[in-house]
């Protein structure tokens, strides 16, 4: 039988083209580390499969608060997310313009926070701890200053990536299950934090290797906190979120080394609130630091499919909203 050459190298380029998508979306989904140009500095990232779950806490679980029903199903499209919270070895360059050695890149003119007028890490520690302290404001800039250094676009997770993440495929209070008697192999809580946060990585991962993601510091999310929004979305959403158009309360998840077992559970939920600001002196009120929050910090997401330079550009180019 006579074999047609051209058709033969178009179907092997074919087969090898398609491999080479399989093999690219592959090693595009891996876990990766990212560096930062210029400065000694890296922070990993997993790989989060997408899927669906069910969001939120029956009325019978453990500390179920009504904020965090009715239960639903949520489908949430792949990301990464950084295993470990943002720690002052990265954040402190965004920070300080002395500490940053990208000025080469020609891109230094962002806008930074203003330089804190208290010491932020609150005598807790810096080296390898989370950063805390920084409005949701500013932990939205310091995700486009990384952009700027590093070309890839991080964001904050929305409520339903956080939640997804953190019960790694679980449905129990804990993403290790119900026993509080195995929270402190887990996180820092109040039971055994000493009160203050705890270097980075220290207590057992999840299963999707994510550390921290109970306790230690509480982290930001995208959305805007609405105590009955569970309520008013559709059963089976698509990667849904609570749009911000309010300064407060925003969202944060996870609990921190200040809270009880309770507020550390996959679906506990709380709301930002104007009295971090209490001790502010400036008026108006700063927009880059809760200087009474000294249990909020950041977790990093980037989402699989990239938004466009317009949508990252609106995203990152937000006005603050005026503090009162």
């Amino acid at each position: 039988m006579m074999i047609d050459i051209r058709k033969f190298i178009l179907l092997l380029t074919l087969i090898l083209f398609i491999k080479g998508i399989v093999f690219a979306q592959d090693k595009k989904t891996a876990n990766y580390t990212q560096n930062i140009p210029g400065v000694r500095v890296q922070f990993d990232m997993k790989a989060i499969s997408g899927g669906e779950f069910r969001m939120g806490s029956p009325i019978s679980e453990f500390g179920h608060q009504k904020d965090e029903g009715p239960v639903h199903s949520v489908k949430i499209s792949p990301f990464w997310m950084s295993s470990h919270e943002v720690t002052w070895d990265i954040y402190e360059l965004f920070v300080y313009h002395d500490y940053d050695q990208t000025k080469s890149l020609g891109v230094d003119a962002i806008t930074r926070p203003s330089k804190p007028y208290l010491d932020m890490t609150f005598g807790m520690g810096k080296e390898g701890h989370p950063a805390v302290g920084m409005t949701q404001f500013n932990a939205i800039q310091f995700c486009k200053w990384l952009y700027t250094r590093t070309g890839v676009f991080y964001r904050l997770p929305t409520e339903a990536e956080w939640e997804y993440a953190c019960r790694a495929g679980t449905q129990t209070a804990f993403s290790f299950g119900n026993d509080t008697s195995q929270l402190g192999d887990y996180a820092w809580s109040r039971s055994n934090s000493l009160e203050k946060t705890h270097p980075v990585g220290r207590k057992k991962p999840n299963q999707w290797g994510l550390y921290d993601m109970h306790g230690n510091v509480a982290e930001w999310t995208l959305d805007q906190y609405v105590a009955s929004f569970y309520s008013q979305i559709e059963e089976k959403s698509n990667n849904p979120r609570a749009i911000s158009n309010n300064l407060y309360p925003h969202t944060v998840r996870g609990g921190s080394f200040e809270d009880e077992a309770f507020d550390l559970r996959s679906s506990a939920r709380r709301g930002s609130d104007p009295n971090w600001k209490r001790i502010d002196p400036q008026i108006p009120k700063s927009n880059w630091w809760f200087p009474e929050a000294p249990f909020v910090g950041i977790r990093l997401v980037r989402p699989l499919v990239t938004p466009s330079k317009e949508e990252i550009d609106a995203f990152y180019n937000q006005e603050p909203i005026a503090d009162y």
